[in-house]
């Protein structure tokens, strides 16, 4: 039934504009996808949006325990309504339901934070398998809580007298290198597969046509019949 939504809404789009949609889907992944933890500065958490978009990273995980998740729509440039954002903001658990989710869809977690077992970013192995990146809060990093679950760690090398880098750009240096990477070395299954494709494109004729749920509620009565 998604295809013959698809192929229906797909109607109220111009050429141009369904075109790159199919394009985009042929670079988009969900090999990786990246947490962002109680990020409290609106324009940080929206550029890493618009990052990962840039990127063709599909899904974002963000965990709000004091900090809400809001996006700054001038820095953002629209990211966020063609990414999947995933929220965790219900309860005391939201990190462990966020880690424990993530391992169960075959992640492996990863803490963007110097720690005394990490590698640097170019000797990061991405053919162990799909990575979700942890970024953590501005202050103090990933949480204690996040770091007992974490696989494996990762950081950026530096060699200047300041020992870290603003989240936005920590995270674009690493989704393009990473990105870069995947792409490029053989035996790396990155692409969505038929059925993640097809999730996405309903997202983004969604997010394109308006009204679109009226639209719906049309198909769906002329196929009830």
């Amino acid at each position: 039934m998604d295809k013959q939504l698809i192929e229906y809404l797909s109607q109220f789009v111009n050429d141009d504009r369904l075109q790159l949609f199919y394009n985009n889907l042929e670079n988009r992944t969900r090999y990786l996808t990246i947490v962002l933890e109680d990020i409290f500065q609106p324009q940080n958490a929206s550029a890493v949006l618009r990052s990962a978009d840039c990127f063709g990273i599909q899904d974002i995980h963000i965990i709000e325990n004091r900090n809400n998740f809001t996006v700054d729509r001038e820095v953002a440039m629209g990211a966020s309504k063609w990414l999947n954002l995933k929220r965790y903001c219900d309860d005391s658990e939201n990190c462990r339901n966020a880690i424990r989710s993530l391992k169960s869809e075959g992640y492996r977690i990863i803490v963007t934070s110097p720690h005394r077992s990490d590698v640097n970013l170019e000797k990061f192995d991405l053919h162990k398998g799909k990575a979700a990146l942890v970024f953590g809060t501005e202050l103090t990093g990933v949480s204690d809580t996040i770091k007992k679950e974490a696989d494996e760690f990762l950081k950026i090398p530096m060699y200047g007298f300041t020992e870290s880098l603003n989240i936005s750009v920590s995270a674009a240096i690493i989704m393009h290198h990473l990105t870069l990477r995947m792409k490029t070395e053989s035996g790396i299954n990155w692409k969505l597969n038929a059925a993640e494709r097809d999730q996405a494109l309903l997202h983004w004729l969604r997010k394109t046509i308006r009204q679109s749920d009226l639209l719906e509620k049309k198909f769906y009565e002329i196929h009830a019949k």
